[in-house]
């Protein structure tokens, strides 16, 4: 597989690394980015970078490339989906595709005019062992009509640093955090629901980085815990006294269409850090964490413990080992034909439900996204 890439940050260096691990004949031809961040961790992989190509259009015009892998910051996808598209690629872009609704709708006449199988999307989530022994779960019926989730996706204070000094800490770069970074949650619970939402109401804020509980002491502002994880284009050093104007906390209440409710907490201050899951539904209920590596099944009628897997290997390694089983997939996909677990539909839609939930946040109103779908399902046809 032949692949050219427009922004080479961190995430997609990495991305790449587990592309040359599944695909033998894995090539990078080449590069656009003005400041690529992930060069050297390229170099420490033993990977070639690949030609540095000085334009975009010199990137697209290299002979033989079979994927655009498209790593710049969020608010850049839509142009540069847009102009690989154009030039006749098929794409692979990072999460989320786009930062707002107008963006949304913008992606969704690409859909419709290029067609959803040249867009491909990082939601790794989808490829995790845990989310497919729940969907298992979920096909076995041993839950019944779900009801009612519970989930949480929770940070550490090193990581919620990272977000107040990288571009991510901008909404007019990256959108609100809840769909920047969890993205993958809302999808991975629409995927199981198998429905939209109809309602959504949210409420948080910026709490814990702020000038007022900067650290003091032995613990400072400037101690390694703050600054662990590596920031390229437009960071800042500042953690607590930053510009970002994401929050570090944030609650939200989701209603699916056919009536089941998801209540999702997200925080970026959690020092034994956790992201779990509990699913309920009419004959059973199942849980799971994707950080602490379980997932348990119980009968409601019984409270037998049906289901309780451990998984093996690290929690933190490559997205709970899910970016190796997507790359694995994606190489498969693109020599194969073989179907994938997420479309860039799917994504476009879980991004749209954090939009409307980050809008319900700021107005303090519950949105009906009646509307809001309608529109969708008219421009991507």
């Amino acid at each position: 597989m032949k692949v050219g890439i427009i922004g080479l940050g961190f995430r997609l260096s990495h991305v790449v690394h587990e592309f040359s691990k599944a695909d033998p004949s894995f090539e990078l031809a080449g590069y656009y980015d003005p400041a690529p961040a992930g060069l050297e961790n390229l170099r420490s992989f033993g990977i070639a970078a690949g030609a540095a190509c000085d334009s975009i259009n010199a990137l697209l015009e290299l002979s033989g490339l079979d994927l655009i892998l498209v790593g710049s910051p969020n608010f850049l996808h839509l142009e540069h989906i847009r102009q690989a598209l154009a030039a006749g690629h098929r794409v692979f872009t990072e999460k989320p595709v786009v930062i707002n609704e107008e963006q949304t709708m913008e992606m969704a006449k690409l859909v419709r005019q290029y067609g959803k199988d040249r867009i491909l999307v990082g939601l790794v989530l989808r490829y995790s062992p845990l989310y497919h022994d729940l969907l298992t779960a979920r096909d076995e019926n041993r839950l019944g009509e779900i009801t009612s989730i519970e989930a949480t996706e929770h940070i550490k204070p090193y990581h919620g640093a990272f977000f107040q000094r990288d571009w991510r800490r901008l909404e007019k770069y990256a959108g609100p955090y809840i769909l920047e970074k969890c993205c993958h949650d809302i999808d991975l619970y629409q995927g199981l629901m198998g429905e939209r939402p109809i309602r959504v109401a949210s409420f948080g804020g910026r709490k814990s980085f702020t000038p007022a509980h900067a650290p003091q002491g032995a613990v400072t502002v400037d101690s390694e815990v703050y600054h662990v994880k590596p920031s390229g284009w437009s960071s800042t050093d500042a953690v607590f006294d930053s510009d970002a104007d994401i929050v570090d906390y944030q609650t939200a209440i989701i209603e699916y269409a056919g009536g089941a409710t998801l209540s999702f907490h997200a925080n970026l201050n959690v020092p034994d850090e956790f992201r779990r899951f509990c699913v309920i539904g009419t004959d059973g209920m199942a849980e799971g964490d994707f950080v602490r590596n379980y997932f348990r099944v119980h009968n409601a009628r019984t409270g037998e413990k049906e289901v309780d897997t451990a998984y093996s290997g690290n929690a933190y390694d490559g997205h709970y080992g899910a970016d190796a089983l997507m790359a694995e997939e994606i190489v498969k996909h693109i020599t194969q034909g073989t179907p994938l677990k997420v479309s860039v539909v799917d994504a476009l839609e879980a991004g749209l439900t954090a939009i409307k939930i980050d809008q319900a946040r700021k107005t303090r109103q519950v949105i009906d996204l009646t509307e809001t779908w309608k529109e969708f399902d008219a421009h991507q046809g």
